[in-house]
């Protein structure tokens, strides 16, 4: 059983090998890894090739050489390459794997065989995922290199984005595979699989946006609040200071007499209250965006867990403090002056993003993918068995 398993796999893989976009992919992701190992930093500045960037001030005092290439491999070598352009691809390469295979003439070939059709589907399957895995693989290990000579930085957790990619695409191939064999034809496997993609980028990109407006209008009324308690606090020492220069002792002033000394008060409470009306709306439509991503797979939070085992807990830490502190700079500017207590914080809050995605769990991110994944699997290999061809 295991010989004949083996033997398929080795198959369907020399199938996909054979495909010229397999060795176009690994070209390009060799030509990712040079342009990767061409740019380098130091004390001076940025430099591309012999071309130099100088920065304003020490460059690795902004960003430490191990972080930069960190950065670079995540960002532009993960994120960019393998988890879009990469990913785009493999799935073009992929989308006919099965629609060839249930065509007049081939799956009779495939049924001839003395194997269960359950089996024959999942080795399928995984031939597709193994293709993928290997082209990581490669980008992968060239990139460890380019860390540890250029960078100095040898990390094997960098291996990690073997895994991570894989499972990632999987959640894409597995709807491919559903349609591919519904519908036998590559062309509709294909579109709509790019579009199944796009609506979870559309559901990602409000979830985000939708936090960081939770959580900036969180701090607005924090920061209101406290402008408004201030206010009040000065406003009862003027009456207080009035009626006992009136000869007045121990006087607690009322609202009213509060909101008439400080005209601006009940301004700043309507504001306060149309705020916090807005804060439990947004966090209602997070509730609810979150629910259903519950149900759907996370490809971006997915992605995003190379960051977390790249880079020590305390140096991401640092580096977002170090970023907000620059922003927050970067909104004074604007301003023209120094920010004092009484001005209020950006509605949208980019760094709370960041934190909200990071404090969701590994199990929340890759378990309840896993689940639809495997309900989409289920789906699509009963079909694959039970229909008649």
């Amino acid at each position: 059983m295991l010989t004949q398993t083996w033997a398929m796999l080795v198959d369907a893989y020399r199938e996909l090998c054979a495909r010229k976009l397999f060795w176009i992919t690994m070209g390009i992701s060799a030509l990712v890894v040079l342009i990767f190992a061409a740019i380098g930093i130091d004390e001076k500045g940025m430099s591309i090739l012999w071309f130099r960037v100088p920065f304003g001030g020490a460059a690795e005092d902004l960003l430490s050489k191990k972080m930069f290439y960190v950065a670079l491999f995540q960002g532009w070598g993960v994120t960019l390459w393998l988890g879009i352009i990469a990913s785009i691809l493999a799935l073009v390469t992929t989308a006919g794997f099965f629609p060839s295979m249930v065509e007049a003439g081939s799956i009779e070939v495939h049924l001839s065989k003395p194997i269960s059709r359950l089996r024959l589907f999942l080795t399928r399957y995984f031939a597709g995922l193994l293709f993928v895995a290997i082209q990581v693989g490669v980008f992968t290990t060239a990139s460890f290199f380019v860390l540890g000579l250029r960078g100095g930085v040898w990390l094997p957790s960098v291996f990690l984005a073997i895994p991570i990619v894989v499972v990632f695409f999987s959640y894409l191939f597995s709807f491919c595979v559903l349609v591919g064999v519904w519908m036998r034809s590559t062309m509709p496997a294909l579109l709509l699989t790019l579009l199944f993609w796009f609506s979870l980028y559309i559901l990602n990109t409000g979830d985000f946006i939708l936090v960081g407006f939770r959580e900036g209008n969180r701090e607005i009324v924090e920061a209101r609040a406290a402008r408004i308690e201030r206010m009040e606090r000065n406003a009862r020492k003027s009456i207080v200071e009035l009626k006992a220069s009136e000869g007045v002792e121990n006087y607690e002033p009322t609202d009213e007499e509060i909101v008439a000394t400080m005209p601006l008060l009940a301004r700043e409470r309507a504001v306060q209250k149309d705020d916090m009306e807005s804060v439990r709306a947004l966090e209602q439509w997070t509730r609810w965006i979150y629910r259903a991503k519950s149900l759907m797979p996370k490809t971006s939070e997915t992605v995003a867990l190379l960051d977390r085992w790249l880079i020590p807990a305390d140096e991401r830490v640092e580096a977002q403090i170090r970023a907000k502190a620059e922003f927050q700079a970067k909104a004074s500017s604007r301003n023209g002056r120094e920010n004092t207590e009484d001005d209020l914080p950006e509605g949208m809050n980019p760094f709370a993003i960041k934190q909200e995605m990071e404090s969701r769990s590994v199990l929340w991110v890759l378990g309840t993918s896993l689940l639809h994944e495997a309900v989409v699997l289920a789906l699509a290999s009963f079909i694959f068995v039970r229909r008649d061809y």
